[in-house]
């Protein structure tokens, strides 16, 4: 972990114990979930480069943001989300629960805009270990400035026209 970070120059020192700490929660997180280094890397790459202008510049986002109730979750998710306590596993499951029960939709129709605002790209289950990791990584003070969830969530819903 500790060399794919220094490669990418998200770490420039020695690690803090906040970052190590940070690793060894990513390493149990995104480990599992990539086959190889380079998955790990790509993984990665989605917590320490955020642009939500590029992101919906995507055909993909157009796929998933022109779906059924798309632009209701990333609405709610929005409002969810202003509060600035940090995202952690037990608030993210709220949050799924609270989405579920306002905008009445499961699956894909939920996850994908969610993935899309907060990790840059929809998809599978991995994509919430990177949710997961944001506010961490942002308090972490790397090299490279992390977004929060909820930074990424405002500067999405600036995005969107």
């Amino acid at each position: 972990m500790l060399q794919i970070l220094r490669a990418q120059n998200w770490l420039a020192a020695d690690p803090t114990a906040e970052q190590s700490a940070w690793c060894e929660r990513a390493a149990a997180l995104l480990g599992p979930q990539s086959p190889d280094r380079a998955a790990l890397e790509n993984l990665l790459s989605l917590i320490f480069h955020y642009d939500a202008c590029d992101t919906l510049a995507s055909m993909e986002a157009h796929v998933v943001m022109s779906r059924y109730a798309a632009r209701d979750v990333v609405r709610q998710l929005a409002n969810l989300l202003l509060d600035p306590a940090p995202l952690t596993v037990e608030r993210f499951r709220e949050i799924i629960d609270a989405l579920k029960s306002q905008v009445d939709i499961r699956g894909r129709e939920l996850f994908h805009p969610l993935r899309l605002a907060l990790a840059g790209r929809p998809g599978d289950g991995e994509l919430d270990r990177v949710v997961l990791l944001l506010d961490d990584a942002a308090s972490a003070n790397f090299s490279e400035p992390v977004k929060s969830a909820r930074a990424r969530i405002i500067e999405f819903c600036s995005a969107l026209d």
